[in-house]
């Protein structure tokens, strides 16, 4: 501040836009001069915003230029994910340096969907001026719930390409360091780790769940924090019928081959998005299913695939010696020329639609007030069975694999394809690439339910043969988030509304950010 009061005699500092009444949180905190991109600017920091404009030499008439005012910038403070001091020090010099003022880093919204971030650098070589503003900023941030201080990471590295632990190691862990977020990281060894790990591991530590790697990965991690969340509760966990919420929130870093539950919270496969979806506490309700037999439970899980959709999965897990984009191209085309229908029965309970002037509490209540009187059964041959609570966008389904469903609205899509030609049934997969509706076909079904069963009739005598589902055990195959379940009796599949938050999309934060400035 010392050293600018001699230029500030022969300059005029740009006047700042006109606002409205100032809302809670707009009352300056502090006001100060910066350097900023090269050019001498005058600060004001809110609870909600910073905001600066340049000072500019006096106009000779003494008169303010309207255009001065466009030149005003502003960071929304819940952008803002880190602010470090800027020192420079020599090579091999840990601690201490010049002080060259602070850093700012904001989370910066792009196309389609893609998160960044960019630094802001406020110049000034005043020690208490920057220590000043820099305790200020700090007490901002710590102020933002859901942003997460400490997390358990869980890292398959041997997803797809085995990227993961690079894709955590190169772009994930370098913006929680920034963010300050401390991590305690388990590289899984074998499947089933990230579930024993949970188990016993001190949830309370922590603030949230990381998992990196593909859909199996999530689902493993995700069953495991709603099984202890049902152990915490002192809950019989061999059969749960009301389970209680997830203790913290599951983020997911895409490492895998589909990443079906990352596209449909982020809209796209990208780690650094996702990870600042994690930093910022962008918090998502999920609704969540449990897979049970009449007498345990069998997974949490948020879709479910029975027929064509499991039988690839079962052949290419057979095949897990080949390179993955192979195996699972091997297993699509070898499914699809052996295409044939699987004989059972389907009982379902669909969703209730509560009245217009129900509130959203009494929305999901109503949810679960159905009679045994209105479940509805279907029996017959079919080709596929999808049971999902959740969208399930990927890049090969844009609009989703159950496009009618959403993340949280306390319904599940079951979607029936009836046996028809193979030619039919490819049409009907293709128009899962496009723009187009997917079921427009005579012989496929769709229900908007909140609970179904699922029960294989097995064949006898002569029709023996065509029971090619079935293993050595007699156990049918489930896709379960993109992991292989098998079971040979009845399945009964139940939606359970917003039982697990996810890190996600954020609306009004994406919307909000749009609004960006010149990283600089």
């Amino acid at each position: 501040r010392a050293r600018a009061a001699p230029q500030e005699r022969r300059r005029r500092v740009a006047p700042l836009a006109a606002a409205p009444p100032a809302r809670a949180g707009d009352e300056p905190l502090l006001r100060g001069i910066f350097e900023i991109g090269k050019r001498s600017c005058d600060v004001v920091l809110s609870a909600r915003r910073l905001r600066w404009s340049p000072i500019l030499p006096e106009s000779p008439t003494g008169d303010s230029s309207v255009a001065l005012q466009a030149q005003e910038e502003i960071i929304e403070m819940k952008d803002v994910f880190s602010v470090k001091l800027k020192r420079r020090r020599f090579a091999g010099q840990q601690k201490g340096g010049t002080l060259l003022g602070i850093t700012i880093f904001k989370c910066l919204n792009k196309e389609e969907n893609k998160l960044t971030d960019c630094a802001i650098h406020l110049n000034n070589l005043s020690e208490d001026h920057c220590q000043l503003w820099f305790r200020h900023l700090k007490e901002i941030l710590n102020g933002f719930q859901n942003r997460p201080k400490s997390l358990k990471v869980f890292v398959n590295p041997s997803s797809h390409k085995r990227e993961a632990t690079n894709i955590y190691y190169e772009k994930v862990a370098p913006l929680f360091k920034l963010a300050d977020i401390k991590t305690d990281v388990t590289v899984t060894e074998y499947e089933g780790h990230a579930l024993s790990v949970l188990k016993e591991c001190e949830l309370q530590a922590f603030d949230g769940v990381v998992c990196v790697g593909g859909d199996g990965s999530v689902s493993e991690v995700a069953h495991g924090l709603l099984l202890r969340a049902q152990i915490d509760a002192g809950k019989d966990t061999e059969y749960v019928s009301k389970p209680v919420r997830a203790p913290v929130p599951l983020g997911v870093i895409p490492a895998g081959t589909t990443n079906i539950l990352a596209h449909t919270l982020y809209g796209i496969k990208h780690a650094v998005t996702a990870a600042l979806h994690i930093v910022m506490g962008h918090i998502q309700a999920v609704d969540v299913c449990t897979f049970s037999t009449p007498r345990k439970l069998l997974r949490f899980g948020f879709s479910a695939m029975f027929g064509f959709g499991a039988r690839t999965l079962a052949l290419a897990e057979r095949h897990r010696w080949m390179p993955s984009s192979q195996r699972k191209d091997f297993a699509f085309i070898k499914t699809l020329a052996d295409l044939r229908p699987e004989e059972c029965e389907l009982s379902f309970l669909p969703l209730q639609i509560p009245q217009e002037d129900t509130d959203e509490k009494d929305r999901i209540t109503l949810l679960y007030l159905g009679s045994k009187d209105q479940w509805q059964k279907i029996q017959g041959h079919f080709l596929n069975v999808s049971i999902m609570a959740i969208p399930c966008l990927c890049s090969m389904a844009p609009r989703g694999l159950a496009p009618n469903t959403r993340l949280n609205n306390g319904s599940m899509a079951l979607i029936v394809v009836q046996n028809t030609s193979r030619t039919e049934f490819i049409k009907h997969l293709k128009r899962y690439t496009t723009a187009k509706n997917q079921f427009n076909f005579p012989f496929v079904e769709t229900y908007t339910v909140q609970e179904v069963k699922v029960q294989p009739r097995l064949k006898s005598g002569p029709d023996a043969k065509e029971n090619v589902c079935l293993n050595a055990e007699g156990n049918y195959p489930w896709n379960i988030d993109g992991d292989l379940m098998k079971e040979a009796s009845e399945v009964h599949v139940r939606v359970h509304p917003q039982l697990i938050d996810l890190y996600g999309v954020n609306t009004d934060d994406l919307e909000s950010s749009q609004v960006t400035c010149n990283c600089i």
